[in-house]
């Protein structure tokens, strides 16, 4: 649930980017629905990306901590 929440907030994100782009430039909205699904598309992924990331990094910090507390039980004995 967690990947679907990401991709879906960061697409929501690049669709408000989008209309805050068309906003500044006073253009319409609903011109190119194309340029929103683009947008869209892009964030989502930037955000199944950092998802993946996420993930990686919980499991780089668990090894690690795994690492530490051995040579912790080590050094003590």
């Amino acid at each position: 649930m967690a990947l679907l929440s990401s991709v879906v907030g960061f697409s929501l994100f690049g669709l408000a980017a989008r209309v805050g782009q068309l906003g500044i430039q006073k253009r319409n909205l609903f011109d190119n629905p194309g340029g929103h699904v683009i947008a869209m598309g892009v964030f989502g992924f930037a955000g199944y990306w950092a998802h993946r990331w996420d993930e990686r990094a919980a499991v780089l910090i668990a090894e690690k901590r795994a690492q530490i507390a051995e040579r912790r039980a080590g050094a003590a004995s």
